[in-house]
């Protein structure tokens, strides 16, 4: 749709990167956003949601974030409330404070949809925008959540796709467990901050993520510190490749692990 060589082109408001869609090509997102939400709701997710700004300081509370966050300013307001305040660049602080604000009206385990825009002012790619639709399923529990809930979510995918002839698509399962456990076999005991830099495998590449951790071995060995876990995220589980295992066992052994 869109040009005619029957692919969606967005015009784009140069050099911006916002996406602004033609009437045909509209139809084709239309389409695929009917879809997701059918298939959602028919899994039993509840569709919710949230203002487009959050405060400040919840949206900083995930690293290296600042420069993606657009601040809310008004040419004649000077300084306010208004000023502590950023449009959001995901879906996920939204929803951790949806969660906390209205838990007492709420089901758990909470199984939500959210199809929504997001907004960041990191600098766009080939194929990506400031401004872009972000389709979110999550659950959450007040306690703990069955292993198999994670299980489920391939088909909650599969059907769009069906429906929106999709091909080649792939899925991955995120654990934490298997991640986590393995960092602590080959005697790694700050499995945070190190599963964050494999997270950056495939920004900077295998031979940087294995000289970062080595790097980082010497400096804990030599200042006899261990720096503060993080939690693994499944969005960042998702990103694993089976070479980072190897790097981590590289990095284990520095550390003088089994």
């Amino acid at each position: 749709m869109g040009a005619n060589r029957g692919t969606i082109v967005p015009m784009k408001i140069a050099p911006l990167r916002i996406p602004e869609w033609l009437p045909q090509d509209r139809i084709v997102e239309d389409r695929i956003l009917d879809a997701l939400r059918r298939t959602f709701e028919l899994h039993g997710f509840s569709g919710i949601e949230t203002r487009a700004v959050e405060p400040l300081d919840q949206l900083l509370r995930k690293r290296e974030t600042s420069k993606e966050i657009y601040v809310l300013s008004r040419l004649q307001g000077g300084p306010s409330q208004d000023s502590e305040m950023g449009l959001h660049f995901d879906l996920t602080v939204p929803l951790a404070r949806y969660v906390l604000e209205h838990a007492g009206k709420l089901d758990f385990p909470f199984k939500r949809y959210q199809i929504q825009k997001v907004w960041r002012g990191e600098r766009p790619q080939d194929g990506r925008f400031r401004e872009f639709v972000q389709a979110d399923v999550d659950v959450v529990g007040e306690q703990t959540l069955p292993s198999t809930t994670r299980s489920n979510f391939p088909s909650s995918w599969s059907m769009p796709c069906r429906v929106c002839r999709s091909r080649g698509s792939s899925y991955g399962l995120p654990t934490e467990k298997l991640p986590r456990d393995f960092c602590e076999a080959v005697g790694i005991e700050d499995v945070g901050e190190t599963l964050r830099i494999v997270d950056k495998l495939d920004k900077i590449g295998p031979a940087a993520v294995a000289q970062t951790l080595v790097e980082k071995a010497r400096d804990d060995a030599a200042a006899g510190r261990s720096r503060p876990q993080a939690r693994w995220t499944s969005r960042e589980a998702t990103r694993r490749r089976p070479t980072a295992f190897g790097e981590l066992a590289a990095f284990g052994s520095a550390r003088g692990g089994p």
